[in-house]
């Protein structure tokens, strides 16, 4: 039986010792070693570092130099721009100081032309004033020797003629009469030039120029209408049997219907152009449909009627939107609508109503009035002509209570009640309202004349014209408004035509009643002829 052999104590406590120091000296070991380690991988880093660090000197020492280099190059090339932009700076520098020397040798080359011209001018100025003192001795001379002769003739035309003191003075004063009178034609032209000079530069004419700025063409009514059928037989069918189809649309329309030899047309004739107008309508209705009978007739002539009524108030609306004059009452606009279908004097009115809607705004407006009222009141200032066969009374009361009952200012009451007569200073609208409708109403071609009071008016020109001396003819034109006169080349002259010219017209303001204004044209020529043979 063998038996573990036991170490003894001592030497089991030796070796625990031993185990112990060695463990020690090992963890010391690896310690140092770390420790080593540790700085060996330090020194290792630091190398790297170190040799980065020299690299990146390097790179940027290399960047630097290249970067140096361009900023050298950079400079010189801007050395050599600016050396080159100074040099062409100094070219255009010299290029102009070599201009302005020129320029200069051409100033004083022409200073050097002047002055010889002014030394040559001067020599003919010497010259000029010899020669004209010569001629102011000689024209002396001759002056003393013309008084000398006038003496010697005056003397001897005395003893040849043998009139007395008084005949001699008496011819002596009708030659000077002559002459005074070519005198006063020629102030008489030399003063018109001046105040039409003045004129146009200073005046300010209102009325003219509000007829200047507004113009508007008018259409003259008849109290007839013609309608066109396409044959005679058409004729028969509007008269009917036994002229029951004409009977029936007389009495629809109002209106007379004369069917006579002439081709092709039928006459509606009536003085209410708005009945006339609804006939008119009608009728061409009637004629294209092809059924005429009297319920057809009433049938037609009754759409025709609501037809027109709505034109006539869109007539009136149009007319309001033209002159400007808005809010006005739907009766009134009818009103307006109706005066399309009325003329006086065979003026249409509606249009005259326009047109002096527009004059008298316009005046207002000159005068620092309001234009927009001056508008309503001339617009309105007719509005009783469509109404003057219902009422009693002329238009104007008739317009004005129409205008009160629709509740219109007093301004534009008065306008339409006194634009004829009650003319009142303190209502400056109704005075402006009369003015505006006499212009509209007397300009040319807006009303007509009668045959023999338009023959009167032209004769009554002539006549005042042909009673002036030296005039040998007179012709009346432009309805009136201008004259031509010719005159007698041998017995007047420039400033004498003048003269009869400006007679002629005050004979005319001081003798004639007429609107607006005559233009008097004198025509004075001289004419020689000669026949070739």
């Amino acid at each position: 039986m063998s038996s573990a052999v036991q170490m003894p104590p001592v030497l089991a406590e030796v070796t625990f010792t031993a185990l112990i120091i060695w463990v020690t000296i090992t963890a010391v070991m690896s310690v140092v070693l770390a420790v080593v380690a540790v700085k060996f991988l330090d020194y290792l880093r630091q190398k790297d570092a170190e040799h980065q660090a020299r690299e990146i000197v390097s790179r940027a020492e290399r960047e630097i130099d290249t970067r140096r280099k361009e900023a050298e190059l950079e400079i010189k090339e801007q050395a050599l721009q600016q050396r080159a932009e100074g040099e062409r700076e100094l070219a255009a520098f010299r290029q102009e100081l070599h201009e302005r020397d020129r320029q200069l040798d051409k100033r004083q080359d022409a200073l050097e032309q002047q002055t010889e011209q002014l030394r040559k001018q001067e020599k003919m100025v010497e010259g000029t004033q010899r020669k004209l003192v010569e001629r102011i001795d000689d024209t002396n001379r001759r002056s003393d020797e013309l008084a000398k002769l006038l003496d010697l003739q005056r003397q001897t035309l005395h003893e040849l003629s043998g009139l007395s003191r008084e005949d001699a003075t008496q011819k002596l004063l009708a030659m000077l009469d002559q002459e005074l009178e070519q005198e006063a034609g020629a102030v008489i032209l030399r003063r018109e030039k001046q105040l039409a000079s003045i004129c146009e530069d200073k005046s300010r004419d209102m009325l003219i120029t509000a007829l200047q700025r507004y113009a508007a063409g008018h259409t003259a009514e008849t109290t007839t209408s013609t309608v066109d059928i396409p044959s005679d037989e058409m004729k028969g069918r509007i008269i009917g049997r036994e002229g029951r189809n004409i009977r029936a649309f007389e009495k629809a329309t109002g209106i007379d219907v004369i069917i006579d030899d002439t081709p092709g047309v039928v006459i509606v004739s009536g003085f209410d152009m708005v009945r006339r107008e609804v006939a008119r309508i009608s009728l061409n209705k009637l004629i294209a449909d092809g059924r005429i009978h009297p319920s057809r007739i009433e049938e037609v002539v009754g759409e025709t009627q609501k037809e027109l009524e709505v034109h006539l108030q869109k007539l009136g609306q149009e007319a309001a939107q033209e002159a400007d004059v808005p809010g006005l009452h739907e009766k009134l606009i009818h009103l307006l609508g109706r005066l399309r279908f009325r003329t006086s004097y065979s003026q249409n009115v509606l249009r005259h109503s326009i047109e002096v809607a527009f004059l008298t705004g316009m005046l207002a407006e000159e005068i620092g009035l309001d234009g927009n009222l001056g508008r309503r009141c001339g617009l309105l200032h007719d509005i009783g002509k469509a109404a003057d066969h219902e009422a009693e009374g002329g238009h104007p009361k008739i317009g004005a209570d129409i205008l009160k009952r629709y509740g219109e200012k007093h301004a534009v009451v008065h306008a339409a009640l006194g634009h004829h007569d009650d003319l009142r200073i303190d209502y400056p609208y109704t005075v402006l309202v009369a003015a505006a409708d006499a212009c509209s109403a007397s300009r040319p071609g807006a009303r007509r004349e009668t045959l023999e009071r338009y023959i009167k008016r032209m004769e009554e020109l002539e006549g005042i014209a042909t009673g002036f001396p030296g005039v040998e003819q007179a012709y009346a034109i432009q309805a009136g408004r201008e004259l031509r006169v010719l005159v007698s080349a041998k017995n007047t002259t420039d400033e004498s035509a003048a003269k009869i010219c400006r007679d002629i017209a005050r004979a005319f303001e001081e003798q004639l009643t007429y609107p607006g204004e005559i233009k008097v044209t004198v025509l004075r020529e001289t004419r020689v002829t000669e026949m070739a043979r």
